[in-house]
């Protein structure tokens, strides 16, 4: 789920410090090798003030929160694999989901929270969420968890530049493919040539799945003003096009759009 929205007023909490980060900007790579996985980043040395320690055990939650639930669901998928190859291999990707959820588990004790109280204010909208946006078949929970975890990638990505150096290391680490992107690629469009129908029912719903993200995500920023803070609210000195949110939905919508044209279907 990605957290956005609000108004500017909304800002961080807490007293910040000095830190040497990364900055990075977004920025789409065109190979057909890669075409519709997650945007590529380039990275330039700034310094700026790291923000304070609500806004990171507010991401840090939500990323923990969402990882579980990724392994819950990505696990829960595998019964409706046709194969017992597409299980292993679903399995597989369940691991790799629950160890991210410990790595970042991990962090959030290493900064002196608790785990559970922070991903508590998350539980109830993501879940909201996810049984708003229940799968019917295997097509449309493949296409939920390649098109849904690639826009809140992005939307990590967008806003972990202003944490720590440690943090912004885990949370890349955290957010890097598990091989979810090529297997639903080849699954979606192998069924989409056998079933050309596939394509039209799929289309919708990944216009869905975007829209909801966007409708659900400006509901949790409305009551964690720390971590609206870190994207309405950048650190003084640092020019970065995030100053409002239609911004930063575009670039969003951008990454959506690739991703469906890699699976030939309309964004």
């Amino acid at each position: 789920m990605i957290p956005c929205s609000l108004s500017a007023a909304q800002i961080c909490s807490g007293t910040p410090s000095s830190a040497k980060v990364e900055m990075v900007t977004p920025s789409f790579m065109d190979s057909p090798e890669i075409l519709g996985l997650c945007p590529a980043y380039r990275r330039t040395s700034v310094t700026l003030n790291a923000v304070s320690n609500p806004a990171v055990i507010d991401l840090l939650g939500v990323l923990a929160f969402g990882e579980l639930v990724a392994f819950e669901r990505t696990a829960n998928d595998a019964k409706f694999a046709p194969g017992v190859s597409e299980k292993i291999a679903l399995g597989r990707m369940a691991a790799s989901e629950y160890r991210h959820y410990e790595a970042v588990s991990a962090r959030i004790v290493e900064l002196g929270a608790d785990p559970i109280v922070a991903m508590e204010p998350f539980i109830e909208p993501l879940t909201q969420f996810h049984n708003t946006m229940e799968p019917s078949n295997w097509l449309e929970g493949l296409l939920k968890a390649y098109v849904g975890d690639g826009i809140t990638a992005d939307f990590y990505r967008e806003i972990s530049v202003y944490l720590d150096p440690q943090t912004v290391t885990l949370v890349n680490e955290v957010l890097g493919d598990i091989g979810i992107a090529e297997f639903a690629i080849d699954h979606i469009k192998r069924a989409i040539v056998q079933d050309p129908k596939n394509a039209g029912k799929l289309a919708l719903w990944g216009r869905r799945l975007m829209g909801e993200m966007i409708s659900q995500a400006s509901l949790v920023a409305k009551t964690r003003p720390a971590l609206a803070g870190l994207f309405l609210n950048p650190p003084a000195g640092v020019e970065i096009d995030l100053d409002n949110m239609s911004t930063l939905v575009s670039r969003l919508t951008v990454g959506h759009s690739r991703r469906m044209d890699a699976l030939g279907l309309a964004a």
